[in-house]
């Protein structure tokens, strides 16, 4: 079996997790617990366990509620597994129906509970491959139906890089795509198979950077109140792709670089070494030969990390991919929002092909969205959403990343404001408001008005 599948074993019976843990761990499995349905669900929301084993008789919530929940919240990526002491038909069958991959008695053979598990393996690794195809084909039209000569010479340059697991740097303005590349980068590889773990340093404050990247012990500090994982350690085997490369910080800049020499990691909290491989992309917006001159990145790691060095041109310098982006957009968001779109108007057309953008693709796709959204009759004008007048050529000039009224403007800062602040405190909402300075309620207030997910 496969030694880097996650499995989460929840019972209220400390007995039966110690029992589980000894025989999974055995067969090479990592494996986490949790004495609860809520503390179960608490888990899952802080880190990544695709298959649940769950008690189906537990204090409180048991464990069908559990699987409503999981079911609910991660659909077919979290598949679960019911155990029960009392070989209930009754039990049983309440937990198929709602969404159970099977069920075990505790009383049976354990080959039964490991034949579960082998068959909930093979069902999330299909799903992520599903996935995966689906998101390469929407990411397709970027990569290989470009007609820009830079892009062609990239994408060569990256078949050319799949037999080799060098550390490979991207560097390109924000928002052309830098991480459609990466991803791109290693499903050409031969870690393919393995996880992309995509992590965005500027996310994080340093210390919960460390945290997310090595993992850390139970106890290892205030609010540690369970093991978990580290970023490292779960891409062994695959790819890992630090974005903002040039926002952290000295000290952590140190303990990369160490990670790369030695290819061990030590848990926050524990100096027992473990071992990791996994390929490295980074990215950045920022000129890292500047950060160097000023001391704010170590030329050491900045050598090791950039082997290979692969530039993204902005939208602006490939106009010859910006009709087929545009018609993508219009064709996935008309399908996402469910609206039959005719097309944008030639004057709409025209400006949309002339725009300088910015703020790249990201702000051509939040551009597409913002005249489906707001189209009544099926065409999509730039009158609708302000942004072909005289206060966005204005903006333009003044260097705005995007021309927006004050009002979406404002809005669309503070939704991505809290999203950070929300990842950054593990979407602990008393943490977040407290780092922001505003009340928990207003914080919450917020996440309402916005319907943030």
């Amino acid at each position: 079996m496969n030694d880097s599948v996650k499995l989460l074993i929840v019972d209220d019976d400390k007995q039966y997790r110690e029992t589980y843990r000894m025989l999974l761990e055995n067969r090479g499995f990592v494996v986490g617990e949790a004495s609860s349905a809520d503390e179960a669900l608490d888990v899952l929301s802080k880190e990544y366990y695709p298959v649940v084993i769950s008690d189906v008789i537990m204090p409180g919530k048991d464990g069908l509620y559990l699987l409503d929940c999981i079911k609910n919240r991660y659909g077919s990526s979290v598949e679960v597994i019911i155990v029960t002491g009392y070989g209930s038909i009754e039990n049983a069958v309440k937990a198929i129906k709602v969404g159970a991959l099977g069920y075990f008695i505790k009383s049976g053979n354990p080959d039964e509970l490991l034949s579960e598990i082998e068959k909930a393996k093979r069902l999330v690794q299909f799903e992520k491959k599903r996935e995966l195809e689906e998101r390469s084909s929407g990411s397709g039209l970027f990569m290989h139906q470009s007609k820009n000569a830079k892009i062609r010479k990239i994408l060569e340059d990256i078949e050319t890089l799949s037999d080799s697991s060098c550390n490979i740097m991207i560097t390109g303005e924000s928002g052309v795509g830098k991480e459609i590349f990466a991803k791109h980068i290693h499903d050409r590889s031969e870690a393919a198979d393995g996880i992309f773990m995509a992590t965005n340093c500027q996310a994080f404050s340093e210390n919960l950077l460390e945290a997310e990247l090595f993992g850390h012990e139970k106890g290892a500090f205030t609010g540690a109140a369970a093991k978990r994982i580290g970023r490292f350690e779960e891409a062994s085997g695959g790819t890992m792709f630090l974005d903002e490369i040039g926002e952290i910080s000295q000290s952590t800049q140190v303990k990369l670089l160490r990670v790369l020499d030695s290819r061990y990691i030590e848990r926050i909290g524990s100096n027992k070494k473990i071992p990791v491989n996994f390929r490295l992309i980074s990215a950045t917006n920022k000129n890292l030969k500047d950060e160097m001159a000023n001391g704010r990145f170590r030329e050491d790691l900045f050598y090791r990390i950039n082997t290979v060095w692969i530039e993204i041109p902005p939208l602006r310098k490939r106009r010859e991919d910006l009709e087929g982006m545009i018609r993508f957009f219009i064709d996935h968001f008309g399908r996402e929002i469910k609206k039959d779109i005719i097309g944008p108007t030639k004057e709409t057309m025209r400006y949309l092909l002339e725009y300088d953008y910015p703020g790249n693709i990201r702000e051509l796709k939040n551009i597409i969205e913002r005249l489906i959204v707001l189209s009544k009759d099926g065409y999509l004008k730039m009158e609708q959403v302000g942004e072909k007048n005289e206060e966005g050529e204005k903006a333009k000039k003044c260097g705005a990343s995007e021309i927006l009224p004050y009002k979406d403007a404002k809005r669309r800062f503070e939704i991505e404001y809290i999203y950070q602040v929300l990842s950054a405190s593990d979407n602990n909402i008393t943490k977040a408001a407290q780092f922001m300075g505003i009340s928990r309620r207003q914080l919450f207030n917020k996440i309402t008005d916005y319907k943030l997910k």
